[in-house]
């Protein structure tokens, strides 16, 4: 199966932010990849968690969630505070990501939330989420930094990006889509820092198996597209990118 609108194995989807997407939360992007689109939020509320009350560092948690209208039939709202599984996973990947390259201590007692949206799937909503709300995060301690003991470089110790890799029809491709994560006979979604460091490798092969050089290639293909990522991510950010 040749790849949607010819792109090389190699290739990343359009990868687009838009920040400050919403007025009130102080971090806030639309990430597009492709025709994924989430709206990532960070808000800064000035209390802890109870078992982290009076130890003085903060703490970050996200939610993940998909609009009724973000895919092929009606995707019914989580209710009565019951999240379907699927999204307690990726709530909790989002926030283990974002953790990594956060110093919970120079956060003071703060708690960073995280609401990733799911406007638009099309593959690689997880990752998305993860990649925006990175963003998000460093505009929302921007808006705080007077507050920082050491800034928002004291906060963060890295930045932290996500991308998908699979093997479809025998080929190794980056950035899968809805149609190829579909079909493919292995799948990986990998987390990394912008310093090249893992986070986090999710593999998996979909009745298939992957051999040592398969894996070793996947994450060689994830680690390109992530550098590629982390720069968008700059570019983005612009004059308040903090590392």
């Amino acid at each position: 199966m040749p790849r949607p609108n010819g792109r090389k194995p190699d290739a990343l989807r359009p990868l687009r932010f838009k920040r400050r997407y919403t007025r009130h939360a102080p971090g806030s992007v639309l990430v597009s990849m492709g025709h994924t689109v989430v709206l990532c939020t960070c808000t800064v509320e000035p209390k802890v968690p109870d078992f982290l009350v009076g130890k003085g560092k903060g703490w970050l948690t996200a939610e993940y969630g998909m609009l009724p209208g973000s895919t092929h039939g009606r995707k019914a709202r989580d209710k009565g505070g019951k999240i379907d599984g699927r999204s307690v996973e990726i709530q909790r990947l989002i926030g283990r990501s974002l953790r990594a390259v956060v110093d919970l201590a120079q956060l003071g007692e703060r708690t960073l939330w995280i609401d990733c949206d799911v406007i638009d799937a099309d593959g690689g909503t997880r990752t998305a989420s993860i990649t925006g709300a990175f963003v998000a995060v460093v505009d929302a301690l921007t808006s705080i930094k007077k507050d920082l003991p050491n800034g928002v470089g004291g906060v963060l110790s890295d930045s932290v990006a996500a991308v998908s890799v699979g093997v479809v029809d025998g080929e190794g491709r980056l950035d899968l889509e809805y149609i190829e994560d579909r079909d493919a006979e292995v799948d990986f979604n990998v987390v990394m820092t912008g310093s090249g460091k893992f986070i986090e490798v999710q593999g998996t092969g979909e009745e298939a198996t992957f051999t040592r050089k398969q894996l070793d290639a996947l994450v060689d293909l994830a680690a390109g597209g992530i550098a590629d990522i982390t720069k968008a991510q700059k570019a983005a950010l612009g004059k308040v990118w903090p590392l």
